[in-house]
């Protein structure tokens, strides 16, 4: 009570609200005399405990940050087991996938060097032929602008890798991505669905970025010549597809630019379209070797390449064509000189007997359209409909889109059980990634 006495004399002299809050601070250091001690006379001590405090967070902050930027990289990482189309499948891929991040997991030490050997893996992972240092940089090793271009044995591996990609895609492994980090430019002169739509997605689905350049774009050979587009064109993409009129085009773009080169289509020949038919054929049939693939239309650059497969692959190709429509002699003579494959062209509708597939095109391709009508004239007879496919009854039909129902074939033959038209389509996205997945070195 003296105590207490002596508190409200002080603070009686303060006024009443001081006199309240001086009270109320006395009360606290009679109750709580600790207490009182560290509010109001030990700031030092105070201080070192803030600062104490600061610090501790500050590490625990700065230990989260480092372990989460690591497990981020190790998410986002290239699947680094992927063992390609011969040594595992998309199961394998998984598991090894698993076992990995459970490895690099294991310890804070195992998780550091993993972010280092993923770093240098993703460095080597997207080393490009674009931004060369040389001032004339040389010539790309390999293009895609015919398919005997190519050995027996590399059409077969495309092949298999194709397959291998299709199969891994249709498991959902999206984690291949040996694109990441490059693009490619898409020269277009003529419209296009498959070939935009397979090339675009199919690169994306490995990770890189395709660039559309539409007929307006760049105006192939007129606003500029062909030879300065590659250059440019070459400085700043990994690889170039083009879907041009003249074939010569092609040529030239895989002559002067420094990247690879890949035939999108010409008016001499199509070996995106022929390499996904062989793919289709394979799976359907089990091989294309020693089968009798029979064609019937215009001879066409369609013709001209499957002509060309069949110098390096041993089967039978036969084009039933009108008379005025063959194709060219030099390919024929090339492919019946290759003591490989065979052709053969016809007039009579009557030797499509015998056929393991039975192919077609339309009769007036784009840039024919005003021969519409004459060659409708000069073809007729030579429409593909049921009649036609029962002369050979354990055949496929096949046809590289677009189709004008009713003129080269008939609604019945195209939504037949027997009918593999949208199996094709969906192979040349398969068959286009093989290739550029060869060219690109990634297999």
């Amino acid at each position: 009570m003296l105590r207490r006495a002596k508190c409200k004399r002080v603070v009686n002299n303060l006024g009443e609200k001081k006199w309240i809050r001086t009270l109320h601070l006395f009360d606290a250091f009679l109750t709580f005399p600790k207490t009182f001690a560290i509010h109001a006379g030990n700031t030092e001590i105070e201080r070192k405990r803030k600062t104490t405090t600061m610090i501790q967070t500050t590490t625990t902050i700065q230990t989260t940050t480092i372990q989460t930027k690591a497990a981020l990289r190790r998410r986002r990482q290239p699947n680094p087991v992927f063992v390609g189309y011969k040594k595992g499948t998309s199961s394998n891929v998984k598991q090894q996938t698993s076992r990995q991040r459970i490895r690099s997991s294991s310890s804070s030490s195992s998780s550091s060097s993993s972010v280092t050997v993923a770093r240098r893996r993703r460095a080597e992972m997207i080393k490009t032929s674009a931004f060369p240092t040389e001032a004339n940089p040389p010539a790309a090793k390999k293009h895609f602008i015919h398919l005997d271009d190519f050995s027996k044995e590399e059409i077969n591996e495309l092949l298999d890798i194709a397959i291998s990609e299709k199969k891994r895609l249709q498991s959902g492994d999206r984690s291949y991505k040996p694109f990441e980090g490059k693009t490619l430019a898409m020269i277009f002169a003529k419209q296009s669905l498959r070939t935009r739509v397979s090339f675009e997605t199919g690169f994306h689905l490995l990770g890189g970025h395709a660039v559309y350049l539409g007929p307006d774009d760049i105006s192939l050979g007129k606003r500029e010549e062909t030879r300065d587009i590659t250059r440019v064109l070459s400085r700043y993409n990994d690889i170039i597809m083009a879907r041009v009129f003249a074939h010569k085009d092609v040529e030239e773009l895989a002559k002067f630019g420094s990247v690879p080169v890949v035939n999108g289509l010409s008016d001499y020949n199509h070996p995106c379209q022929i390499l996904a038919d062989a793919m289709t054929i394979t799976e359907r049939l089990g091989s294309i070797e020693g089968k009798k693939v029979v064609y019937v239309g215009d001879g066409n650059n369609i013709v001209h390449s499957w002509i060309r497969l069949a110098t390096v692959l041993p089967f039978e190709f036969v084009c039933l064509c009108p008379e005025d429509y063959t194709p060219d002699q030099a390919t024929i003579d090339r492919c019946n000189n290759s003591g490989v494959g065979k052709c053969v062209i016809s007039h009579d509708l009557n030797d499509i007997a015998g056929a393991d597939a039975v192919y077609t095109d339309v009769w007036a391709s784009m840039g024919q359209k005003d021969e519409a009508a004459q060659r409708k004239k000069d073809f007729a007879g030579f429409c593909v409909t049921g009649d036609v496919m029962r002369k050979t009854p354990n055949a496929i039909f096949m046809h590289c889109l677009p189709a004008e129902r009713g003129t080269e074939c008939t609604d019945e033959v195209m939504e037949a059980d027997y009918s593999v038209v949208w199996q094709q389509a969906e192979n040349r996205m398969h068959a286009q990634n093989a290739v550029m997945l060869k060219l690109l070195g990634a297999k």
